[in-house]
């Protein structure tokens, strides 16, 4: 069923992904927006941002997006929280099972 030598872990969804990638989107928003700060230009995008209110946007914005991003991966995985339970209880017996052998 699943390797005993680690706990189980929770199912990668399509929806997880979907919100992982979002994530990156933020994530990127957010180092695009740094690099404004930091060079005083956009280092990926040579045209973004252009300004400081640009660069404070990209910041603010990718920050709400990464933020919605892992709230809906942390929704997702505690949606599993029934299945995740019967695979650990399952892990600890099994681990039992060798202890006691």
């Amino acid at each position: 069923m699943f390797p005993t030598h680690r706990p189980p872990r929770p199912r990668l969804t399509a929806r997880i992904m979907l919100y992982a990638l979002v994530d990156i989107f933020g994530l990127t928003c957010v180092a695009l927006g740094a690099t404004w700060f930091v060079i005083g230009k956009g280092a990926i995008l040579a045209s973004f941002p252009g300004s400081t209110a640009e660069a404070v946007v990209a910041i603010a914005g990718g920050g709400a997006v990464m933020l919605w991003a892992v709230a809906r991966i942390l929704r997702e995985i505690a949606a599993q929280q029934p299945e995740m339970q019967a695979k650990y209880e399952a892990y600890l017996a099994a681990r039992q099972a060798e202890r006691e052998r």
